[in-house]
C-alpha cells in the first residue's frame, strides 16, 4: 500500500523536491545569501517533510485499507468512517451502486424462482397426459407400432424428468433424506422403465448384489442410477448389463458395467461436462449432453464418488462408491 501511496502524492512529493533544489540553487549562484544556513533549512524541510507524510500515510490510507479487505458483498460497514470529502464521494458512489446491485440482484432472483416454479408446474401438468397416453399406446393391437411409440414416448419421458431434476438440484440439499436404502427396488423399478427400449434391442440385465443396502437418499439415487442405464442401454446391442455391489472394507461400491460401444479415451475427461456429447457419432444427433452432468451435480451432495472406465468397442463400466455414516456428519438435518 505505501508503494500505491507514494505513487498517489508523487506530483506533491516532486513539487516540495523541486523547491528544496530551488533554494539550494538561488544560495549557491548568488554570493550574498550563505549556503550553509539554506542547506540547514533545506534539510530541516526535508526530514519535516517525510515525518509528515509517514504520519498522514496511515490516516489517508485507512480507508483505502477497509476497501482492500472489502469482500464485496452488500455488507457496507466497511466503508463507514469516511473522512475526507473524496472519501464520503467514493462511500456515496458505493453505497448508492451497491443498492441499486441489491435491488436488480433480488429482482432477478424473484424472476428465476418465478420462471423455475411455472417450469416445474409446466412439467407436472405434461406428466397427466403422457400417463393417459401411455395407458393408450399399451392398448394398441399392433406389437411393432406399439414398440416404436413407446420408445420415443420413453424418450420424453427421460428428457421431462431431466430437466425437472435440473431445476431441483440447486436446491437439493433442502430434499435430502440419507437413510438405509435398500438397492434390489430402486433397481428393478428403473430397469422395468427401461423394458420397451431393452427388448428390441437385445439389452438383458445381470444384477449380483452382494450389499443390499446402501447410505444414501433412495430419491435421488433412482434419479442417478436412470441416467446411467439409460446410457448403458442406449449404446449397447444384444448383451447384458452387469450391475454389481459389494463391500470394500470401508465403503459399498456399486459397479455398471455395459458392453456398448465405449468412451473415446480423449473423451473421458470431458464426459461429465454440461452439454458435452462425445466426439464419436456426432451425427446421431440423439445426445443432449446432460445425462451425466447431471449425475454428478446430484452424487456430489450425496457424497458419492462416480468413476468412469470405458475401451471403445468394449464397453463402459461406472463405478458408484458410497459414504459412510460418518461421511454425512457435515450434512444438516442427517
Amino acid at each position: 500500500m505505501i508503494k500505491k501511496y507514494i505513487k498517489e502524492k508523487l506530483s506533491w512529493l516532486l513539487l516540495l523536491g523541486g523547491l528544496q533544489i530551488i533554494f539550494l540553487f538561488v544560495a549557491y549562484v548568488d554570493s550574498s545569501i550563505p549556503f550553509m544556513p539554506v542547506l540547514y533549512i533545506v534539510g530541516l524541510n526535508v526530514m519535516v517533510c517525510t515525518a509528515f507524510v509517514f504520519l498522514r500515510y496511515h490516516k489517508e490510507t485507512r480507508f483505502y485499507h477497509r476497501i482492500g479487505a472489502w469482500d464485496e458483498v452488500y455488507d457496507l460497514s466497511t466503508f463507514k468512517g469516511a473522512d475526507s470529502p473524496f472519501e464520503r464521494m467514493v462511500e456515496e458512489a458505493v453505497t448508492a451502486q451497491t443498492e441499486r446491485y441489491r435491488l436488480e440482484s433480488s429482482a432477478n432472483f424473484h424472476l428465476l424462482e418465478q420462471e423455475k416454479d411455472d417450469l416445474l408446474s409446466w412439467i407436472h401438468e405434461v406428466k397427466t397426459p403422457l400417463t393417459a397416453m401411455q395407458l393408450m399406446i399399451e392398448r394398441l393391437p399392433d406389437e411393432t407400432l406399439k414398440r416404436q411409440i413407446m420408445y420415443e414416448w420413453l424418450r420424453i419421458h427421460h428428457l421431462l424428468d431431466q430437466q425437472l431434476h435440473q431445476k431441483r438440484i440447486p436446491f437439493m440439499h433442502n430434499d435430502l433424506y440419507i437413510e438405509k436404502t435398500r438397492l434390489e427396488p430402486i433397481l428393478n423399478q428403473e430397469i422395468r422403465a427401461l423394458k420397451s427400449w431393452c427388448i428390441p434391442k437385445g439389452v438383458g440385465f445381470d444384477v449380483e448384489l452382494t450389499v443390499e443396502e446402501v447410505l444414501t437418499d433412495g430419491k435421488w439415487l433412482g434419479f442417478m442410477l436412470r441416467q446411467l442405464l439409460t446410457n448403458a442401454v442406449k449404446y449397447s446391442e444384444y448383451s447384458d448389463i452387469l450391475i454389481q455391489s459389494k463391500d470394500t472394507g470401508e465403503h459399498v461400491v456399486l459397479t455398471i458395467q455395459d458392453h456398448g460401444r465405449g468412451i473415446n479415451p480423449k473423451d473421458l475427461p470431458r464426459i461429465y461436462d454440461k452439454g458435452f456429447t462425445s466426439t464419436t457419432g456426432r451425427q446421431e444427433g440423439a445426445a443432449t449432453g446432460m445425462g451425466l452432468y447431471l449425475t454428478k451435480q446430484a452424487a456430489e451432495p450425496l457424497l458419492i464418488d462416480i468413476q468412469a472406465a470405458s475401451q471403445p468397442g468394449e464397453g463402459t463400466t461406472f463405478t458408484l462408491t458410497f459414504p459412510r455414516k460418518n461421511d454425512f456428519l457435515r450434512i444438516s438435518g442427517m
